[in-house]
């Protein structure tokens, strides 16, 4: 649901280009990038990207709802935005604050349905501020979510099971003191809204956003019209992907909505037109906390950004077929919305960042190769798990005619044949060439990414 920009050093991660771009790009040069990564390394499928300036929208989109679709992808196309939506969900919980109904500094169960219990520690209790910083303790998701449908892993998991792993966590670490991205929070901060208004999560957003800020293309639950606009998502693969349910979730990441939608929500964010929603989007910024090493903050619910340029306000996010990007440069306001129906490895953030700050590099694609047609049956001499350090495993396996791979930390991913032994990576610059025993099987395997080649042996 979320894919948080931090420095990365694992081994299977996309480099980034030094190129730079013009101050504020044409809408041909923007088009430019969407086919270089559509058509050209085929990172994505369909892309549509909403530039605010001085509070006015310009809409530039390419690609096509699903593979084989032709029809095109317009301002107007819907897509899943996945953590998108905890700005909309911080955004009610500011106005409750402002309201003083709700204290950020004190014990969010105060403001919960009667007989939660949440983890305590050191003596200290979780405040909405800690959920909303994502520095509360709490893990990302419940570790049993998704075992029953990986597919669609938020569906059907409730309030009662999120109360029930909650009276039994032990927090890691104190509260307040290091981030980790929770959506278990703002799942909380949606029930202590609700409990305080008296009102449900989806009557508050139509009544205190969507009404205000002139939204009709934005819903938790996509009515048949809006259903029609809805793009098909697609994996790092461009295989086609079940949408999402996110039940007890949805503040964190159930809103589908267009770029023509969300750049109003923009334009009233970021101050370039004014709203009633003024006083909550200054508080959302006015505290922060740190975010990741490099001086990265979060406030409530917008990460910034420092870079030599300026400071860009923003928040990402990603479900099982989809990439979402909304952000703006705080001194000009200039704002810019980009959605996705593909949840790419490669990502479309860098594309809002680059457009925000010409100083912000594209990332750089993968050469596209094609895939050669083998005999499955040769697959299985590939599966096992390969030593490239003793602390950096690639484990390789088969389903039905397909290889995939998983390195240490990091998520399965497809690799296709480019010939019998060597093997490439779609959503990452990145190939595998393998070394046959005297057994026929695979002995030991060699990633090459980045003009590097490193190889690791198999092992049992």
């Amino acid at each position: 649901m979320k894919a948080v920009l931090t420095a990365l050093a694992a081994t299977l991660l996309p480099s980034a280009a030094l190129a730079e771009g013009p101050a504020n790009p044409s809408s041909a040069a923007i088009e430019q990038i969407l086919v270089e990564r559509i058509d050209t390394a085929e990172q994505n499928v369909g892309i549509a990207v909403a530039v605010i300036e001085d509070g006015v929208p310009r809409f530039v989109s390419h690609g096509h709802p699903a593979l084989g679709d032709d029809r095109q992808i317009n301002e107007h196309t819907v897509f899943e935005i996945g953590s998108v939506t905890k700005l909309f969900t911080n955004v009610l919980l500011a106005e409750q604050v402002l309201a003083g109904k709700i204290d950020l500094d004190a014990p969010i169960v105060n403001y919960l349905p009667q007989g939660t219990v949440l983890p305590e520690r050191g003596g200290r209790q979780i405040t909405a501020f800690d959920l909303v910083t994502h520095s509360s303790g709490l893990p990302p998701v419940p570790p049993d979510l998704g075992a029953g449908n990986p597919a669609n892993p938020y569906a059907g998991y409730g309030a009662q099971a999120l109360r029930a792993f909650l009276a039994s966590y032990q927090l890691p670490r104190d509260i307040g003191t290091e981030f980790e991205y929770s959506n278990i929070g703002l799942a909380l901060v949606v029930q202590a809204v609700e409990q305080v208004s008296g009102k449900a999560y989806a009557s508050l957003l139509e009544e205190r956003i969507f009404k205000p800020l002139g939204m009709t293309e934005t819903a938790l639950t996509t009515t048949p019209e809006l259903r029609e606009r809805l793009a098909s998502g697609h994996d790092a693969a461009r295989n086609p992907t079940s949408n999402w349910d996110l039940d007890v979730f949805a503040g964190a990441g159930a809103l589908r909505s267009t770029v023509a939608d969300i750049s109003k929500f923009i334009a009233a964010a970021s101050g370039a037109v004014a709203s009633p929603l003024d006083p909550a989007f200054a508080l959302m910024l006015a505290r922060t906390r740190p975010s990741d090493p490099s001086g990265g903050k979060v406030g409530m619910g917008w990460f910034t950004l420092t870079h030599p340029k300026g400071e860009i306000v923003w928040h990402n996010g990603m479900t099982g077929g989809y990439n979402a990007f909304a952000g703006y440069d705080r001194q000009s306001r200039k704002g810019v919305v980009v959605l996705s129906n593909m949840a790419s490895t490669v990502g479309i953030e860098d594309i809002g960042f680059h457009i925000l700050a010409e100083n912000l590099p594209l990332a750089a694609l993968p050469k596209l190769r094609q895939a050669a047609e083998i005999d499955p049956a040769l697959l299985d001499r590939y599966v096992g798990k390969y030593a490239l350090t003793p602390a950096f495993v690639l484990e390789v396996t088969r389903e039905g005619d397909g290889l995939f791979v998983q390195a240490t930390g990091q998520e399965k991913l497809p690799v296709f044949a480019e010939n019998e032994t060597t093997f490439f990576y779609k959503v990452v610059d990145a190939q595998l060439s393998f070394t046959l025993g005297a057994d026929g099987k695979a002995a030991s395997v060699t990633l090459h990414q980045g003009g590097y080649s490193q190889p690791g042996q198999r092992i049992e």
